[in-house]
């Protein structure tokens, strides 16, 4: 009991500080995972939810923090007793947002791990059960676990230099652009390719006759046996990682594929009412620049705001130039900036900067 007891306390300590800092890696993400959830309270239990919506990335960066403080002080034992009474109040809080996701289907990923490891509602809702069980085996077996590794003032140094990197990778991140990136649309990916399954699709058929019900690997011949059911053998394989990517004017046209020929200069504004306005005049040289490199860059702006709405924002910022409508979904998972700057090179992403990291015309050319 003493080995699985320490067993238990090393998973839990590392699991909370694993998935704050997996959060902590893409704040953005984690802010609209939030205020996805805040929209379905909302709906479900009451308004009052929509007051924490405007502060959903700062409650992201407090929140992850707060796991990774908590799964330090567990690894320290400091205070350990009360650190494991904060620790269930989670526990519970999220296992019932998982539950109450998996039971009634409102929101598909809980975003447990950010965009790092995938879960489904239900498991999500195991993956906390299975915390729950590590928090139960710590909990009444403490007496195992008598040693602290940091007493007093120690103890507090240790947790206060815990939240301060913590915060410090999450506001770091949220002013400029994730650490790792585990989006389709990281730098590397040729977008064009992962728009097509990797596998043709594999069907296996469940037919039946008199009764006897038999597994074919192709569609049988014999008119005799009737059909009763069919399997994609390949389901991840045969579809395409990016479904939604599409690029379109006014009067919807479909530009994706000139998007994705040749070399395109992208600015990304996902929404003019929470762009940062600033950084327009930075912008337009850029724009300028790189319309007149020998590099033959094409600037293209794309937006997710209506055509009305982009028309006055565009003279407010003097921006000028071409400029198409897509998804406001597909732009955020493009890229966690807005604006943002996203460099293309037939298909394949070279590069992404945030408004804070706008570069010259030169370093474009030099990433192409």
């Amino acid at each position: 009991m003493k080995q699985l007891t320490r067993i238990c306390w090393l998973l839990l300590g590392a699991v909370f500080i694993f998935s704050g800092l997996i959060k902590l890696n893409d704040p953005v993400g984690t802010a609209l995972k939030l205020e996805e959830y805040f929209e379905v309270f909302s709906r479900d239990f009451g308004s009052f939810f929509k007051f924490f919506v405007p502060h959903t990335r700062l409650l992201s960066i407090l929140l992850s923090s707060l796991e990774v403080v908590l799964g330090v002080a567990v690894l320290l034992r400091w205070m350990l007793r009360q650190t494991l009474w904060v620790l269930l109040g989670l526990l519970v809080f999220f296992g019932f947002l998982t539950f109450y996701s998996a039971a009634f289907n409102k929101v598909t990923d809980c975003g447990c791990f950010g965009d790092f490891i995938k879960l489904t509602p239900w498991q999500s809702f195991a993956k906390d059960m299975v915390l729950l069980g590590l928090w139960a085996v710590v909990f009444f077996n403490e007496r195992y676990l008598r040693r602290v590794f940091a007493r007093g003032t120690l103890g507090v140094m240790y947790i206060t230099i815990a939240s301060a990197v913590a915060i410090g990778i999450g506001v770091r991140a949220l002013g400029h652009l994730p650490y790792f990136d585990f989006l389709p649309y990281k730098v590397g990916n040729d977008i064009g390719q992962l728009m097509k399954p990797r596998e043709q699709a594999r069907y296996q058929y469940v037919m039946e006759r008199n009764g006897e019900s038999k597994v074919f690997a192709d569609y049988p011949t014999d008119s005799t046996w009737k059909y009763k059911s069919m399997e994609v053998l390949n389901p991840e394989a045969s579809r395409p990682v990016i479904t939604d990517f599409a690029i379109f004017d006014a009067e919807g046209t479909d530009h994706t594929q000139e998007v994705l020929t040749g070399n395109k200069l992208l600015l990304i504004i996902q929404n003019v009412n929470d762009a940062d306005r600033d950084r327009f005049k930075e912008f337009n040289l850029l724009l300028e620049a790189a319309a007149k490199s020998r590099s033959q860059i094409k600037p293209l702006i794309i937006t997710s705001s209506s055509p009305q709405q982009f028309d006055a924002f565009r003279h407010d910022v003097n921006l000028s130039g071409t400029y198409y409508f897509a998804d406001a979904t597909v732009l955020k998972s493009m890229i966690r900036s807005n604006p943002g700057l996203i460099l293309l090179q037939n298909g394949v992403v070279l590069s992404k900067y945030h408004y804070h990291d706008i570069p010259d015309a030169s370093k474009l050319e030099e990433a192409l």
